[in-house]
Parts: C-alpha cells; structure tokens; sequence
C-alpha cells in the first residue's frame, strides 16, 4: 500500500490537484462517464497525441551528450570559434539507422546516421553524416526515389530485395556505397565500435577570409569492431534494441566512448582541376593527395534523462552553420539544407530549434521570427518585429557575408565542377576498395554478403543486372557471386521441400575485430 501522504500529489497539466487516477466519474456506480471528467477527458486526448512523426529516414536510433575538446592548431583555416586551440564545446551525438522504422532491429545491415550538434558560442553547428564517408547517390532529386527503393512495398507493406536492386543496378553511381554496404562495414558491433564521417565536402574560412573545401572524419578510439550477418541475425531476434542499450550501458559504467576528430583540407583553387568531382559525395579523397590533420577528441560521457524529450524531438539539420563554417557545391549537401529543416518543421512543430535539447546553449537569439504554433521565447514589446528599424532592433553584421561561401558567385568554378573529370567514374573507387583495400577474408565474406543479399531477388533481368553491377566494380568479383548465386540455387532445387532455413547455425556472440 502506497503511503500517500509523503507522496507530491498528482495534478492536472495545469497544476490542479486530482482526486483519483483509478476512477473516472460516471453516473452511479455503472453508469455513463461524464464528459466534464476534464481529468479523463486530459489524459486520454494526451495519450493519443504523446507522439511526434517519426522521422521518414533514420527513425530509429539513440544518442548521448558529450563534450569535443580541440586539442592541435587549426585556426590558419578556420575562424570558428568550436575549432579554435583548447576550446571546448558541449555536444549531442545521435546514431540511427537508415532504411529501420521505430523497433526495428539496430543490427540490420545498413549504413548507420552519425549525426552531431555542437552548442557553440557562435550558434548551433549540425553535422548530419553516416558511419560511411560516401553515400548512394549524388543528387537530392534522386533522394526520395532511394529512399523509398529501400523501405517497404505500398502493397504487401514487405521491405523488397526486387526493389532495391532496381534502383541500384539502375543507378552505377550507388557501386561505392554498396560496397561498403555489403562488407565488413555494414554491420557495426556497436555504435562505439565504428568511425564517423561528415561524408559531404564543407567549406572552411579563417580570419583572414582564406577559403579552403574539407571532409571531417570521427575515428573511433575504442576500434573498429564488426557483426558477422549470423550474429546480426541471431541479435536481431534476442535484442532489437542492441546498440541503444551497448552505448547507454557503457556510459553508466564510466566507458566513455571518444573518436579523434580529424579532417581532410583542400586548397579551394583545386577544387577546379583536381582528377575527379571533390564535391561528389559518392567519391572520397585519398588520403595520399589530402591527408589527414587532426583537430581534436569528441567524448560521450551523459546518457539522456528522457529520450523522446532529448533524442526523439532532437532536430539536427546542415542548414546550421556558424561563421567559419560554410557549404560547398555538393548537390545533396544543398538539397539536404533545405529538407532537413523543413522535415522537423513538420515533425517536431514550427518552433522546434525552441525547445531545450535544440536551443544554443552558450549564444543569444536575437531573432526577427515570431508567433507559431508552440512558441515559448519571445522578445520584449518594445523589440521591433521587422528589419531595417529605427527602434534598436537586432542589426545583421556585414561581417558574417563572408561566411555565405563564395563559391555561389565563382562562374569558372561551377562550370568546372559540373563538367566530367578524368577519374569521374561510377565504379571506379568502389573497385579500388575492393582490390586495394580489403583482404582476403574480407573480399570473401563480401562475396557471401552480396550473393545472400542479391539471392532474394526474384526478377531475373533485376538479378542479371545486379550481378554485372558487381562485375563492374570488380571482374573478378562479380564471376565469383555469380558462381556463389548458381551454386546455391542448384542447392536449393536439389534440397527437400521446407528444408531451407530450418538449421541455420550461429555463429558466436563475439564481434570480429577488423
């Protein structure tokens, strides 16, 4: 039995107090329930809208707080403050899946979302990448169209292996993204246990207006860690919730997960003649023509007090950028500046960058915005509510042109990075990575990786074209699914009725470390 005189008691959301939370009013004891149970009435109506929409990609994931500590020089390149010697900057990382619903499994093979917020004195900073540095596509119009290749069809409401290998054998830029799809990287043991990139190609400037194009990589300090696809499965089934409860498990005991944060820096001139497009995000820059400079460390070490109200209504967007920060000629960095912010407009409500997991932690808001639905800030009434004014308003500084890029207004540079450069081919890095790149053991279990993957598809001509997909990236590759796919199907016309899948072994629930 409760002792309800040391409890606080219940109230209604206005702060009234309630007589019971078991009982309803009625009429009589059996009676009708009265309307004016405003109570009831309260819960209820809240119960049914504690939701938000949940996000169309990267729906299901988790996160925690941390702190990113600048620990080398790198202010001949840029001027913003977070990266500045010795500054540090409170931070929210979030980590999610792609193609997953809310409750779908954290160990399904897809790329993983490495998003981050820096509350910073200048403003919010966003950097919204994957645990990949390249992705499928190279254009945003093509998003909605992947997007939606890689969920569930409208009918049978059944994700589709058909499906997907038609957008992407139709589309040869994907080869680089799939193949680290299907290897070693498409199944993380834990969100500690894999790198993070910024993937799309940013923009730099220091004090002195220099500009200079990068690419940030986050790589994990506690190293690379993989799943094999029979400990995925097998986890999958055990633990769907595996790496939400790995990462906040490992911050209680006091293991603070940490990556070093370096970036890869071009001057801005080469961006005109350098042997392929730097602003492709299906390409990565090797690290022979740009090595690495490090910057810092970024460490997790809070776990959220309430995850819808710090994860969940969390907005992260690439519109966010702070001075010294800017974007590039990318056309999905570009197209995701506009969507990102305009999806949590939507999800979360017009005044979303309001709410406290948003909100600049260490600078002022002097904005013209005002009225919408859920507004909580708002300036005095002597502020004016439009610009220019002669009542001392916020002023906008000339000072932070400098910021907007550049580039915009660069005719040479724009032509020459819409033209085809030398090395602009589809599949020509994701063969590098396979011959260059992965070993032995590695090319084998890709192999076994696509042709499982490829072996669900069922229209032939969509099959035929997934498997020269893969000779083009690699010859030698590609003969050897195919001669995986002809074995296993002659396996299976040859196996019993209702034989397949009924002994599949597992492996060990030891990650491979690679």
């Amino acid at each position: 039995m409760t002792d309800t005189t040391t409890n606080p008691p219940t109230t209604t959301n206005s702060g009234a107090p309630v007589a019971s939370d078991a009982h309803s009013q009625s009429v009589g004891a059996d009676g009708p329930i009265a309307l004016h149970d405003h109570y009831l009435v309260e819960k209820l109506a809240q119960f049914n809208r504690e939701k938000v929409p949940e996000r169309i990609v990267h729906a299901k994931g988790g996160g925690a707080f941390g702190t990113l500590e600048v620990t080398e020089d790198v202010s001949a390149y840029t001027r913003a403050a977070l990266f500045q010697p010795g500054v540090v900057t409170e931070t929210l990382a979030r980590f999610s899946t792609v193609a997953g619903e809310q409750g779908s499994p954290d160990t399904w093979r897809d790329p993983r979302g490495f998003a981050l917020k820096f509350y910073t004195t200048e403003g919010n900073y966003d950097l919204v990448g994957n645990n990949t540095p390249i992705f499928f596509i190279r254009d945003g119009i093509k998003f909605p169209d992947f997007i939606h290749s890689q969920k569930r069809l409208p009918g049978s409401h059944l994700r589709n292996n058909d499906m997907q290998w038609d957008f992407w054998s139709l589309s040869p830029e994907s080869a680089h993204q799939v193949t680290w799809l299907m290897g070693d990287r498409g199944l993380p043991a834990s969100w500690r246990h894999m790198d993070g990139f910024g993937s799309h190609t940013y923009q730099w400037i220091n004090a002195a207006g220099e500009r200079f194009w990068v690419k940030y990589h986050f790589k994990t300090n506690q190293g690379i860690e993989i799943l094999s696809q029979e400990q995925a499965n097998q986890i999958a089934g055990e633990d769907a919730d595996f790496h939400i409860r790995d990462l906040g498990e490992a911050i209680d005991r006091g293991d603070f997960p940490s990556w070093t944060l370096s970036v890869q820096i071009m001057p801005y001139a080469d961006a005109a003649t350098y042997r392929f497009n730097p602003f492709d995000l299906t390409k990565v820059w090797p690290h022979g023509d740009y090595p690495l400079h490090k910057v810092g460390t970024l460490t997790l070490n809070r776990n959220p007090a309430n995850y819808f109200a710090e994860i969940e209504q969390a907005t992260f967007a690439p519109s966010n950028f702070v001075p010294g920060i800017a974007a590039s000629p990318d056309k999905m960095l570009l197209a995701r500046i506009f969507s990102y912010a305009d999806a949590h407009r939507y999800r979360v409500g017009t005044n979303h960058a309001q709410l406290p997991v948003n909100a600049p932690h260490a600078a002022p808001v002097n904005s013209y915005s005002k009225d919408g639905a859920a507004r909580y800030s708002f300036n005095a009434a002597s502020t004016p509510v439009y610009a220019p004014n002669s009542f001392g308003g916020p002023a906008a500084s000339a000072e932070a042109a400098g910021d907007t890029g550049g580039w915009e207004s660069d005719g040479e540079l724009q032509r020459t990075a819409a033209t085809l450069h030398a090395e602009d081919d589809d599949f020509g890095q994701a063969g590098t990575l396979v011959r260059e790149v992965l070993d032995d053991a590695a090319r084998e279990r890709l192999v076994n990786n696509i042709a499982g993957h490829v072996g669900q598809v069922t229209i032939p001509e969509i099959k035929a074209r997934a498997i020269q997909y893969w000779k083009n990236v690699d010859q030698n590759l590609g003969e050897r699914v195919e001669a995986l796919l002809a074995t296993r199907e002659l396996d299976a016309a040859a196996a019993p009725p209702n034989a397949a899948g009924l002994n599949r072994e597992s492996e060990s629930d030891v990650a491979l470390t690679v």
